[in-house]
């Protein structure tokens, strides 16, 4: 009886364990944004990446995307575990981050703070 209990056990823990490792892995990601004030939201430099091991490494990969495109001032935005956004106008910026690009799009814009506020960058880890 005991051997047999510890069958089970010694079973349970193995599933758990493939489960955990086969499991989604979190990611995550970055906005870097070359932007200051006068600029318009179509004027921002920016580079992103997403499923990155760590925030860190999202900082990173974003710094060195945004810097790729021709920017030299470039800034980490936002990090994010799913999707994040950054909008700007000549005076204004913002972020947003969440479950869905429509989440952190609307964030952004709420964040900006004005109607002349527009979407530079949104992108989800998928």
């Amino acid at each position: 009886m005991i051997m047999i209990k510890m069958m089970h056990a010694a079973t349970a823990v193995a599933a758990v364990m493939v489960l955990a490792l086969s499991g989604p892995a979190f990611a995550v990601g970055a906005i870097a944004v070359d932007d200051e004030v006068g600029l318009s939201s179509n004027e921002v430099g920016f580079g992103y990446v997403v499923g990155a091991a760590d925030k860190k490494e999202a900082e990173r990969g974003a710094l060195h995307e945004c810097r790729k495109q021709g920017n030299d001032s470039c800034k980490v935005a936002v990090w994010f575990d799913e999707c994040g956004a950054y909008a700007a106008s000549e005076k204004h910026s913002g972020i947003g981050y969440g479950g869905s690009k429509e989440i952190a799009r609307r964030q952004a814009l709420e964040d900006c703070g004005s109607d002349r506020c527009r979407i530079v960058a949104a992108v989800c880890d998928e």
